[in-house]
């Protein structure tokens, strides 16, 4: 059942009251005799000032939609002058707690009287940053909330788009990106959310406690809730995209793979990370879970993984976050998804990416899959303090996913790496293009592209592969250079509302506007269709990729369908990959605890 009237809101708790009731009141007292009777007309002078105060302090109308779901019934409104209802902070899981807070979420809460769906600054614990920062937000442990987005449509049976957000893993919250503009593109229903993060979401010590995986079990929880709830706000639940930027794509690159999300979804958009980038899986979670133990000063036996596990679950949210986990050498981050070990529990990732992706055990469905051509700019703010540790030491800077026998081979291949980067230059101003090409690579473009290679190899026959390029002349210039590059989700910038971190579009040069408007086509097409550009189109056809990665589309002011992408930078990271790649593992069992052993 839905309801459509008109409410105001008279306080910053949204409360709602009918105009039409307040109307209808005011009438009823001006219909009453007042003659002599001085306590009606007291009253009706009570009601027009009521009512004057209302409208003056409110301005705007907000029309409202309620309807039920499982759960029990919901409001979403809609801001005067916009054709889009929101429902904002619904719970679509309950976050376990106390020494529990590390398993898989339970479910939502139910209510029997309508919940208001406006509370849109909840975010999950995190690290502090300034990049992704909500100044209204409110942080808290129970934050595993959706916001759904409804266009004003009697349409039902709308296609349905999940955004999986960005933050490496470890901050971030769904309504940093919204996407009103795509939904105006073609009717559809846009959800976010939040989901657990940093060594919350992603500590993995491989105990029935503390198993692994609970900000991705988050993520299949809201699909699951999309499942059942989605039909309500209009939307079709067999009609699913999942789409992600940054490591919002790894994870729905990953979501690909397990065990726990078939038929949750149909299509995928992995913008700018994927499932074989060294930060998307942990490649030793209990040694990463020791070492960023000592970082927030525990002083306990590191080898006891069960004094290893009291401490994670008695330390307090700010401490377990106080870390900065973004200047890793190794590009990665300390806590992200891991292998799992069996516990008798519900399983994210039951084996490593490499080998779900050679068994062709992954779901091959249509993906629209690539990355900007800069990606490495990224790594920009570290410039400065690692070039000099570069030229020293330039094995420090390899990607953590690779495994040498000796120091001497880590070294060796260092230097081969080093040189096919900067050729016998040193890391300096002068070759700081080169810099970024190889954070590009190392993070971003190569695991893309190797995970390319094995879909296709595998029997996905329906990826559609792209490099973004497009960069306007108002972007900054890369330091000690005259050249501007397309940064790090470029192409999600191309797609969402505003800028970063939220311009007005119109202010947006003019060949900007045009490009997010290309983009939107295009995106929405891949939504609604599974290919990006429809038969009738006037851009070029875009076919899918074979294993080589071509073809692939150049996305700039126009587009071109162009051969195989880096094709010579990713040949020669293959030879490094097939001969050092180390395949994350799951923790080792842990011994018994001493009183099982009695």
């Amino acid at each position: 059942m839905i309801q459509v009237s008109c409410a105001v809101s008279y306080s910053r708790n949204l409360k709602k009251i009918n105009i039409r009731y307040i109307k209808q009141s005011v009438v009823t007292s001006l219909t009453v005799r007042i003659a002599n009777d001085k306590v009606v007309y007291v009253k009706m002078i009570k009601w027009v000032t009521f009512l004057v105060l209302i409208l003056l302090a409110i301005g705007d109308s907000k029309e409202v939609k309620q309807l039920n779901t499982a759960q029990g019934p919901v409001r979403g409104y809609k801001d005067a002058g916009d054709d889009v209802f929101v429902f904002y902070g619904i719970p679509y899981a309950t976050a376990p707690t106390g020494p529990n807070k590390y398993k898989a979420p339970l479910p939502p809460p139910t209510w029997t009287t309508p919940f208001e769906a406006v509370n849109k600054n909840i975010i999950c614990p995190q690290m502090e940053n300034l990049f992704m920062a909500n100044p209204n937000s409110t942080e808290s442990e129970d934050c595993l909330i959706a916001n759904i987005y409804v266009p004003d449509t009697k349409t039902n049976k709308l296609p349905v788009l999940v955004y999986v957000h960005g933050g490496a893993y470890q901050i971030g919250y769904g309504e940093f990106a919204v996407a009103k503009n795509l939904m105006r593109e073609k009717e559809m229903i846009i959800i976010n959310f939040n989901y657990r993060l940093g060594p919350h979401g992603f500590l993995c010590l491989g105990t029935p406690d503390v198993p692994g995986n609970a900000g991705m079990k988050d993520q299949v929880a809201l699909l699951r809730w999309v499942q059942k709830n989605i039909a309500s706000f209009g939307g079709n639940p067999d009609d699913v995209t999942i789409i992600g930027y940054s490591a919002g794509s790894s994870a729905v690159d990953l979501l690909m793979l397990s065990p726990m999300t078939k038929g949750l979804f149909t299509k995928v958009i992995p913008e700018s990370g994927a499932n074989m980038a060294a930060f998307s899986v942990q490649g030793n979670p209990l040694e990463n879970a020791k070492a960023y133990a000592k970082l927030i000063n525990f002083s306990g036996n590191e080898d006891d993984v069960y004094a290893l596990e009291e401490f994670y679950k008695t330390v307090s949210k700010e401490v377990l976050h106080s870390v900065d986990l973004f200047s890793q050498k190794d590009s990665t981050f300390f806590f992200s998804p891991c292998v799992e070990r069996d516990v008798g529990q519900e399983i994210f990732l039951d084996d490593a990416p490499l080998n779900i992706l050679k068994d062709g055990k992954q779901y091959k469905l249509p993906m629209l899959y690539g990355f900007a051509e800069m990606e490495g700019l990224f790594r920009i703010p570290y410039f400065d303090f690692w070039k000099d540790g570069m030229n020293a030491k330039f094995s420090d800077f390899l990607p953590g996913d690779l495994h040498f026998d000796s120091e001497s081979e880590k070294e060796e291949v260092a230097e081969r790496i080093k040189k096919f980067y900067f050729g016998n230059r040193p890391v300096s101003e002068e070759t700081i293009l080169r810099y970024v090409d190889y954070f590009t690579d190392i993070i971003f473009a190569y695991p893309t592209l190797r995970s390319v290679r094995l879909q296709v190899e595998s029997g996905n026959n329906n990826i559609y592969l792209y490099q973004y390029d497009y960069v306007d002349d108002s972007a900054p210039l890369i330091p000690y250079t005259e050249v501007r590059g397309a940064n790090h989700c470029a192409q999600t910038y191309g797609i969402v509302d505003g800028a970063w971190p939220n311009l007005t579009e119109d202010k947006l040069p003019e060949d900007t506007q045009k490009m997010k408007r290309m983009m939107r086509k295009i995106w929405a097409s891949f939504i609604t269709t599974g290919k990006p550009v429809p038969e009738n189109s006037d851009h070029p056809q875009w076919p899918p990729t074979k294993a080589n990665g071509g073809p692939h589309m150049c996305i700039d002011k126009y587009l071109k369908l162009r051969g195989p992408l880096l094709q010579q930078r990713v040949l020669f990271w293959d030879e490094i990959y097939d001969k050092y790649y180390d395949v994350p593992k799951p923790p080792p069992t842990p011994p018994k605890r001493q009183k099982e052993e009695l």
